[in-house]
């Protein structure tokens, strides 16, 4: 039995691992497409919603599907997104193709999200550091992806994105290797809807919402406004992710291995309060060296938010609350792209990142309110 909760541990490390680096990738493909077929602002960032409306669809499809088709095969149909989208977006320059390839590369990453969370959650012995373990792994992916994509691009971008696929493709093939429960597994989960009644899940699941809303903002436009504003060279700019996620991978590391939180929601109060100092600091840089410096901090205080509130659902985690807390929170991913990249439309890019520091106030509010809730 430890054999196999250590094998479908490292499954969940692995899968996320190559999940960062297709996920994360969509940033500097979305800044390549714009270059490549002049798209406004408002294409740009429906292009990044699109994504993350497939990956709000999955969390719940992966959530219902199992009881029906099975987990394995369930998983298997959601996760070759990565593969077949990024396939369509080397292959195409149609609008179409592209917003649909943006989309089912939201459901592969909402698939896997939930997979490993579920995966790593339930084969950990410490589920705090299981899970900031397993987001180092993504965090790892996110820093390799601009290499992966700088190195594919000397041939061509549309090769970049096709290698991308491949990569997709080999998560893919890791799952069709790895022994899932069967049909009827997890029924009894399904059915338990009793985390509803929750005030702690739902607070956990508002402050999850800001975070994905302030993460994502950052990783899909920072980029573009690096490069639009002049303050990093264009090919310097896609190098920023790796700022990000090198700092990110060093904190949770750091959490997992070196300085446990002895008060995670305690600590999540004061992330909180570090990202919104960061981030407005960020958005007034205007030099290089100042708006990498604040990229690093920012990234660095967000690391460990999102790995320390899932964790911190203690017994509620299963597949079906994870298949609504994970897929609601999901839609700041969704909202807060498009919300920039309507305000840029009419006021200019610089306003529009401001807009994220809502956001990154509401981790503040919901980190309090969630630290004020009695012990379980």
């Amino acid at each position: 039995m430890e054999q196999k909760n250590t094998r479908l541990r490292n499954v969940g490390f692995i899968t996320f691992f190559f999940s960062g680096i297709c996920a994360i990738s969509s940033g500097v493909v979305v800044s390549l497409l714009q270059e490549q077929y002049g798209f406004a602002y408002g294409m740009t960032g429906t292009l990044l919603s699109l994504m993350s409306i497939g990956n709000l669809l999955a969390g719940f499809l992966i959530a219902m599907l199992p009881g029906r088709l099975g987990m394995k095969p369930s998983i298997l149909l959601l996760t070759i997104g990565y593969a077949v989208g990024y396939a369509m977006m080397g292959l195409s320059g149609a609008v179409a193709v592209l917003a649909l390839g943006f989309f089912l590369v939201g459901i592969a990453k909402g698939s896997v999200i939930n997979t490993c969370t579920i995966l790593v959650s339930d084969h950990s012995a410490d589920r705090t550091r299981g899970m900031n373990l397993m987001h180092s792994c993504y965090a790892c992916g996110a820093l390799l992806c601009p290499f992966f994509i700088a190195a594919a691009g000397r041939v061509s971008g549309s090769f970049a994105v096709l290698v991308l696929a491949v990569l997709g493709l080999l998560l893919w093939l890791v799952y069709m290797g790895t022994p899932f429960a069967g049909k009827g597994a997890g029924r009894k989960e399904v059915t338990d809807w009793g985390f509803l009644k929750s005030t702690r899940f739902w607070l956990l699941t508002g402050l999850l919402f800001c975070q994905n809303a302030a993460e994502q903002s950052v990783t899909g436009w920072m980029v573009t406004y690096f490069k639009g504003s002049g303050i990093i060279a264009g090919a310097l700019a896609a190098y920023t992710v790796t700022v990000m996620w090198g700092a990110t991978l060093v904190a949770r590391l750091l959490i997992a291995f070196v300085f446990p939180f002895k008060q995670p929601r305690k600590a999540m109060v004061v992330m909180g309060v570090s990202c919104t100092i960061f981030y407005i600091l960020l958005v007034q840089a205007r030099s290089q060296g100042a708006a990498i410096a604040l990229l690093f901090a920012f990234a660095f205080a967000m690391a460990g938010m999102n790995p320390t509130a899932v964790a911190s659902a203690g017994r509620m985690t299963s597949v079906t609350s994870m298949g609504i807390m994970l897929p609601v929170a999901a839609s700041g991913a969704i909202l807060m792209p498009w919300v920039i990249g309507m305000v840029a439309e009419g006021a200019g890019l610089a306003a529009g990142m401001m807009t994220n520091i809502i956001p990154c106030v509401g981790l503040v509010l919901f980190a309090i309110l969630v630290a004020r809730l009695p012990e379980e």
